[in-house]
């Protein structure tokens, strides 16, 4: 039995489309996730930082970011990092501004950068970034 060429290049096709959706799905490659919920953002806080517990949760929200408070008053920004989040708990080099009804963060980290974040609430989260330099 002679199996046409066209079917030949059909199957193969396919295969290496399948094979190239598998890679892709092992390699967590896709859509940006997003934090949705404060379910969402205390799983990547406890991801970022082993042992985090926020008492208070801001979202962005895009769903882009996060900020977390712990009851010793650290303050944890989470920030999308291609399908992932970052995290980095904030330190008194950290600044804050209010632009154009968002909070502007600068962790001072070259690396990590200014993550902007449209919040219920950007005040009191400028005013709580602001307290770490008094701590």
């Amino acid at each position: 039995m002679e199996i046409p060429p066209a079917l030949l290049q059909f199957v193969g096709s396919l295969a290496a489309i399948v094979a190239l959706a598998a890679l892709a799905w092992w390699l967590k490659l896709g859509a940006p996730r997003r934090i949705e919920s404060e379910a969402d953002a205390r799983r990547e806080a406890s991801e970022a930082a082993d042992g985090y517990e926020p008492v208070e949760i801001a979202l962005d929200r895009a769903g882009r970011a996060a900020l977390l408070r712990d009851r010793a008053g650290q303050i944890l920004l989470l920030r999308q990092h291609g399908t992932h989040f970052a995290g980095r708990v904030l330190t008194p080099a950290a600044r804050a501004r209010i632009d154009s009804g968002a909070l502007l963060v600068d962790t001072a980290e070259k690396r990590y950068g200014q993550v902007r974040l449209e919040l219920e609430d950007p005040s009191a989260w400028l005013a709580h970034i602001e307290s770490i330099e008094t701590r």
